[in-house]
Order: C-alpha cells, then structure tokens, then sequence
C-alpha cells in the first residue's frame, strides 16, 4: 500500500453533513407522499416518526462502529471487524444494492420529470446526460462533490421552508384543516396498524444518509470525533425534516380520498398551495435534489466498492485503485456510472424493490456488530454498558427484522437473489469456507493513521 494514492482527508463536519443530506434528498419525501398517504390512512408524520426513531437506534450502532473502524468501508467494515469476515463480506455484497441501484433511480426519477416538461427531448438522451454530469463531478474530487451539493441541499432546505410558510399562511386563511397544530395528520381512529407499519421500510431507505456519511471516514478530518456528530446531525435533521413537511402536506390538504391518481397527488397539493410558481420551483427543485442524490450515493458506493478492493475481496487492480491525479477511486465511480445507465430499461417500481432489503439487512448487522465487539470481545459489562452495549443495540436489530418483514415480495426475491449470488461468489473466494476472505489488517492501517494525525 506505501507509496500507492490514496483517499484525501478535506472533509470537515460541514461538508460530511451536507453529504448525508444530499444522499438523503429531503424533497424525496414528497416523491413517496402518493404511495403514503393512502397507506398510511393519512398519517405519514407519524409514520416518519416511527421510522425516525428505529434509525436513531442504528445511526447510534453506526456512530460506535465508526469510532473503533474509521475506514471507508461502513457497514461492510463494521461488520467484518465486529463479528466475522464472511459475514461482512455478505453485508457489503448485499449493501451495495443500495449504492449501486440509488443513482440510478436518481437517474430515473431525473428523466421522467424533464420528459414530462420536454416531451420533445428523449428520456434515454436525458438519462445519459445526467449520468455523464454526475460521474464527472465524482470524478474530479470528493471535495467538488461536497461543494456542488452544499449548493443544492440548500436550495432543499429553502423549497421545504417556502412550502411550509405558504402552507401556514393558507391554513390561517381558513384552507385545509384551519388550524396551525392539529392532531388529525397524527392520527387516525380508521388506520390499519399493518398498512402503517408496512411502509416504514420505504420511509427508512429516505435515511440512508447517514450510512453514507460513514464511507467518507478516510477522506474527513478527525473522523472519530466528526463521523458521529454527522451521523446523529443528518439522522434528527433529515428526520424533522420529513415530519415537517408531511405535517404540512397534510394539513393543508387533508381529504387524501380525493386524490385520484397516487402519481399526481403532490402536483395537486403544490398547485392547491402556491399556485403554478410552487409548481415550477417543486420541479426545479426535484431535478437538483435528484442531482446531488446521485452524486452522493455514486461516491459512497464508490468508496465501499474501493474498501473491498483494497482488501482484495474484489479484484484489487480495478476497484482498489486510487486515481493519482484526482484522488478518487476513478473506476469504481464509472462502473456505478454503467450500472446507472439501466435506467434506461427499468422502471421506478423494479428499480426501488433493490434497494430496501440491502438497507434493512445491513442495519440489523451493524447492530449486533456493537453488542459481539463492546460486550462480548471487549468485555464491556458494567450496568450502564449493558444499557449501551446489549439493550440499545439489541432494540434497533429487532426493529429491523421486524420491518424486513414487512417488506414486499419483490424486494424479498431480488435481494435474497443478490444474496445468494454473493454467497456463491464467497464460497468461490474462500474455497468453501477452508479459508478466510482476504481483509485489510487494520492495525496497520490504524498506525499509518496516527501517524499522519501526529505529523
């Protein structure tokens, strides 16, 4: 490894946040708003607080891994590290759906809305098009990616807050439900608890931000100390976030049975709110949030498809490589690039069924990675450890079962496929089983790191 390039440390607290929340895309939740609000008989906030509070539970598994493992990896170190090679190696195999999949249903939903406004211009020539753009800013450099999307998350922040202060305003003009604090979009005497329950995995995906913020550990400054503050920041933000303006969504326009078509209902609602300028800027601001969306997810998948390569799980040549001139790992971020252009053959419906299952299943792990490295190795076993160590970690694995049951039969069939697609190549690799998988020996990347922390 000495001598070879390597990831560059720029990121600092800042920087490491806006990533989160661009991977998040906060405007995403009302490109979700149609599909929940029938389901959840009009309650998504507390849907969203239900999911926010399962995701506090893992972004804290999250923060204690980074805090002992803080490689570029996530979810596939933590997890190796914490409780067993194979088993890591299977939890960044399946993980990497979600990386490899989100941009290009960034690519997607980015197609379809420009279609849909310039029917003229063809979707593929859009799609590829905006491939192309956002594999050129990975390219040139983690911090150009941070710069690019500090721009447009703020231009989020500023369209949830228009929206929102639009929305008091009618509601005090007598609109929607009349009333600024209302209990009706937090609870409903008619709501099936399944139906509520069973689409909380949907909403979780909106908070994979903070999974990404851990793939960034070897490019930020001071990683054990910022990586945790980011993860809570992007998880409580993003969450609030969500609650606000679903709060507001439904307030302002709370006969949901009046909507006809789940596609339209979050058109219907801005035209209801603000008139064709909240439509306009709503489109703008979908395209730019699908823009820094799939620039992040395209550099976290990158960078956890360089930590596998560089433990030479994955062949060490190409996905290992560092590129001198831009310090980024230039294969990986096009070979994301090649896997988003299937955009143009798939829908949004095939396309989000790759995703849940790998979030949810990674979860469950890191999870019990906490529990097996404090408690068991680490013989953490006072009160207050229990509490932190077993307790904690053993509520956010529950959670997560729980909802991975709840998911739909499409993202059970493809992720279990993608599973076993990687379990065979792991027998390949390890020669069933009669050899470890190779992983990188992180004692001595740990003293090439203070060492540099010293210098």
């Amino acid at each position: 490894m000495k001598g070879l390039p390597e990831l560059k440390r720029s990121l600092n607290t800042r920087y490491v946040i806006v990533f989160g929340l661009s991977f998040m895309a906060p405007v995403t939740v009302f490109s979700t708003y149609g599909i929940a609000i029938d389901r959840t008989h009009g309650m998504i906030p507390t849907a969203y607080i239900i999911a926010l509070i399962v995701m506090l539970f893992t972004s804290y598994s999250y923060a204690k891994m980074v805090q002992v493992y803080p490689t570029t990896g996530s979810a596939y170190t933590f997890v190796q590290k914490g409780i067993n090679s194979h088993l890591g190696f299977l939890v960044g195999w399946v993980i990497l759906l979600d990386y490899l999949f989100s941009p290009m249903i960034s690519a997607l939903l980015f197609g379809i809305m420009v279609n849909a406004y310039f029917p003229g211009i063809p979707i593929v020539a859009v799609i590829i098009c905006f491939i192309i753009a956002v594999t050129t800013i990975n390219i040139f450099g983690i911090k150009v990616a941070a710069n690019v999307n500090t721009f447009l998350v703020i231009f989020q922040f500023l369209f949830i807050m228009i929206f929102s202060l639009l929305c008091i305003n009618g509601l005090l003009a007598g609109k929607g439900t009349g009333e600024l604090f209302s209990k009706d979009p937090f609870f409903s005497p008619d709501v099936n608890i399944n139906n509520l329950l069973s689409i909380v995995p949907l909403l979780c995906f909106s908070f994979l931000g903070f999974d990404a913020v851990t793939t960034l550990a070897e490019e930020t400054k001071n990683p054990k100390k910022t990586l945790p503050k980011a993860i809570y920041a992007t998880t409580l933000i993003g969450g609030l976030l969500f609650v606000a303006a679903t709060y507001f969504a439904q307030s302002i326009f709370p006969n949901f049975n009046a909507f006809k078509n789940p596609d339209t209902v979050i058109v219907d609602i801005m035209i209801y709110t603000g008139g064709n300028f909240l439509n306009s800027l709503f489109v703008s601001v979908v395209v730019t949030s699908a823009t820094a969306s799939a620039i992040a997810s395209g550099g976290s998948g990158a960078r956890i498809l360089y930590a596998m390569g560089r433990d030479n799980v994955l062949p060490k040549r190409i996905f290992g490589y560092v590129s001198p001139k831009f310090q980024t790992p230039i294969f990986n971020i096009l070979l994301i690039a090649c896997v988003a252009m299937s955009a143009v053959f798939l829908d949004i419906a095939t396309a989000t069924s790759f995703i849940n299952f790998g979030a949810l299943f990674a979860f469950t792990f890191v999870n019990l990675a906490v529990l097996i490295h404090y408690f068991v190795r680490q013989k953490q076993r006072s009160p207050k450890s229990i509490i932190l160590y077993v307790l904690l970690p053993l509520i956010g694995t529950g959670i997560t079962i729980l909802f991975m049951t709840k998911l739909d039969i499409h993202s059970l069939a493809l992720g279990i496929t993608w599973m076993t697609v990687g379990f065979i190549y792991l027998l390949y690799l390890t020669k069933m089983f009669k050899e470890r998988p190779p992983e990188l020996n992180f004692s001595e990347q740990k003293e090439e790191f203070d060492v540099k922390l010293v210098q």
